[in-house]
């Protein structure tokens, strides 16, 4: 409450006089002149009125007295102008952005952040005047638009209750793109009539999101309106997996990571389970802003699915689980294609390489087969190696070419290195020179992006991404190479080995799978057609160990088959081992979701908002498990947006109250009930004087 006063200080003054006034007229004795009356009914009073001598007489109980006080008093309130401020909606359009990310969740308001925005939208909505129009759309890492432009407070109070919660991350682009198309002015069939109307747009949200870059907001007006506190603490599960210890190979560890988003340093308990039931469990002392680590010894564990929870209940639940699948282990099948390659022929027969894959050899005749093109369409290798040769069309697998490119989805021809055509295949009109002087077709077609440039002589390896699990613990200074072709990836590649004459090799993404090439050929054939090598590096160290290497990520033969894990919503790419049309996938909540093949031959699966373990089966068979965790540490810094600010493009957006405050006065209810005080005082007065 405040006050306005409207009157200076010498006028408050004269007002201030007028109630003592009143009052001493109350007091004051009245000087009555003899009157001869023909009655002796007013001689009591008369006779009353001679016992005062003095000028004032006592008061007595007396209704107009008050009732004249307190319209004063009334007067007096209403010329200071008390009232308050409260918020109201101006502008006549407005877009409501609700954020249902999973930091929404979070319960430092109660009963949930989210919860609070939608009370604070709803309240909105029902502060808009006749006429006013309204959007209502919510937003994470996705936007859906809730309800277009309405001024009906009924269908716009529907679709804020309709938010749901998720557990996704968090981003404000698409939903800021999509308010921008429908709120700024489009051109209509008249060129010279375009509707320009300004909106204002309310951003709900904690603004755990980054910086929007390069955005316009054209006719949009931000008001940020922040939710939750900057106090709020939470700790997270940001990490979780498995893998087998390098000292005993039959012993399975797990190994989680915890963080501290918090300003205290807290003891935090931690259980492990397997398919439900706790199996072991420790604590973790993290300090303010650290992580900590935890890790667990787990035997030997054919399959199943670990669950690391943090049983300290905090502010955001959806990070004190994590999970990770681990499927029933089995060797990946690997094929290689070649003409004859006696150093990685030797290298893929050892007995330990027999251990993590089961690997078949072919030539590349047979791959004109139709029952390898069937098998490679259905998905029945792991890992194909194409020694200086191409197949048909590319398999449902992963590959690595040696002085060969992958074809494009429509390519049909199979053309082998050393220029001799297979029964029933035309050569491939693309020509190119082969190390031999020979026409090699396949080092010159280019596809799906990937190319090869014109051979060079002694290329010198000069750097290798180590960071990249293919090229992990390999040494190349001492490899020599006679002749290769640099190598250009698509867009989205890797350059993996560089030298000074060019990339010599590179990996890429494919529809859920990856190709490696390798840019120049381990065995090439001289003038004589005889094979000779290329390249020292098969009697070097660093040979099998990037054969191993090759058939533990691109084979997935790493000895623990785990579950992939993915973040809330992201797609997932699934395989089958035997030709199917359909895969099944168990959500975390039991529901089954029938997922057919897509026209590319594989399975995509989109359904992955809930967080934990998902079974993939075909048919009764089950072919593996994957898990969708958080692990996303600014979803878990529950601390709202510094300065309690966000910025979109240029704009720094400052967070406010969701109204504009205006003042809201009384002093015209104050004049209001003064006006009656006086009708009663008119009224009580006459009928007095009447009786």
């Amino acid at each position: 409450m405040d006050f306005l006063p409207a009157l200076s200080a010498w006028q408050w003054a004269l007002l201030l006089a007028v109630p003592p006034a009143i009052v001493a007229l109350y007091f004051l004795k009245l000087r009555r002149q003899p009157l001869e009356v023909p009655s002796t009914y007013l001689w009591q009073k008369s006779v009353e009125d001679l016992r005062v001598n003095s000028l004032w007489q006592r008061i007595r109980q007396n209704l107009l007295l008050y009732l004249q006080l307190l319209l004063l008093l009334l007067v007096i309130l209403a010329l200071l102008r008390p009232g308050w401020r409260s918020g109201e909606l101006t502008g006549g359009r407005y877009i409501l952005l609700i954020d249902n990310s999973a930091s929404m969740n979070a319960t430092d308001v109660a009963p949930t952040r989210l919860d609070e925005a939608k009370k604070q939208s709803l309240a909105m909505v029902d502060e808009m005047h006749s006429g006013d129009q309204a959007m209502i759309i919510c937003f994470s890492d996705v936007a859906r638009v809730e309800q277009g432009w309405t001024n009906y407070r009924h269908d716009l109070r529907q679709a804020v209750e309709n938010i749901h919660p998720t557990h996704r991350t968090t981003s404000i682009e698409e939903a800021l793109r999509a308010a921008a198309g429908l709120a700024n002015p489009t051109r209509t069939t008249d060129e010279n009539q375009k509707e320009i109307r300004p909106a204002k747009l309310f951003i709900f949200s904690d603004g755990k999101f980054p910086p929007v870059e390069g955005f316009s907001l054209g006719n949009l007006e931000p008001v940020f309106v922040p939710i939750g506190k900057q106090t709020a603490e939470n700790v997270g599960i940001v990490a979780f997996s498995v893998r087998r210890n390098e000292q005993r190979e039959n012993q399975l560890e797990a190994f989680g990571s915890l963080q501290n988003f918090g300003q205290e340093e807290i003891t935090a308990p931690v259980d492990l389970l397997l398919n439900g039931n706790g199996i072991d469990a420790s604590t973790v002392h993290i300090k303010p802003g650290e992580t900590a680590g935890v890790s667990f010894r787990l035997g030997d564990i054919d399959s199943g699915v670990l669950e690391l929870r943090l049983t300290q209940a905090d502010a955001l639940p959806d990070d004190n689980r994590a999970w990770a699948a681990v499927n029933s282990s089995r060797r990946p099948k690997v094929l290689l294609v070649t003409p004859g390659n006696e150093a990685l022929e030797m290298a893929l027969a050892t007995s330990r390489v027999g251990e993590m894959a089961e690997v078949s050899q072919a030539k590349p005749a047979v791959l004109t087969t139709p029952e390898h093109q069937r098998a490679a369409a259905a998905g029945a290798f792991d890992l194909i190696i194409y020694d200086r040769c191409q197949p048909t069309q590319m398999p449902r697998a992963n590959t690595l070419f040696i002085g060969a490119i992958p074809l494009p989805s429509s390519e049909t021809t199979l053309v082998p290195a050393n220029g001799n055509t297979p029964p029933g295949n035309s050569t491939n009109a693309s020509g190119g020179a082969s190390a031999g002087g020979k026409t090699n077709p396949v080092a010159a077609a280019s596809g799906t992006g990937w190319s090869l440039g014109a051979p060079v002589v002694y290329p010198q390896i000069i750097d290798a991404d180590r960071s990249h699990p293919l090229m992990q613990w390999l040494d190349l200074g001492d490899v020599d190479i006679g002749e290769a072709r640099p190598v250009t990836p698509p867009a989205g590649g890797t350059r993996l080995i560089d030298s000074n004459k060019g990339t010599l090799l590179a990996i890429a993404p494919r529809e859920g799978f990856e190709d490696a090439v390798l840019g120049f050929e381990i065995y090439t054939t001289d003038k004589e057609g005889e094979q000779v090598p290329n390249t020292t590096w098969p009697i070097r160290r660093s040979f099998p160990a990037f054969v191993y290497a090759v058939l533990g990520y691109l084979g997935g033969a790493s000895g623990l088959q785990t579950g992939e894990t993915i973040k809330p919503g992201q797609p997932i790419t699934l395989k089958s081992d035997t030709p199917i049309d359909e895969l099944t996938v168990r959500t975390p909540q039991g529901l089954a979701e029938t997922v057919p093949r897509s026209q590319g031959g594989g399975f995509h699966f989109n359904e992955t908002g809930e967080l934990g373990s998902y079974e993939v089966s075909a048919g009764k068979k089950l072919v593996q498990r994957f898990t969708v965790n958080l692990f996303d540490p600014l979803e878990s810094n529950l601390a709202t947006a510094k300065d309690e600010s966000i910025h979109i493009g240029h704009v720094t957006v400052v967070g406010q109250a969701g109204y504009e405050p205006v003042r809201q006065e009384i002093w015209k209810w104050l004049a209001v009930a003064g006006l009656a005080v006086l009708l009663l005082e008119w009224y009580i007065y006459n009928r007095r004087v009447y009786v």
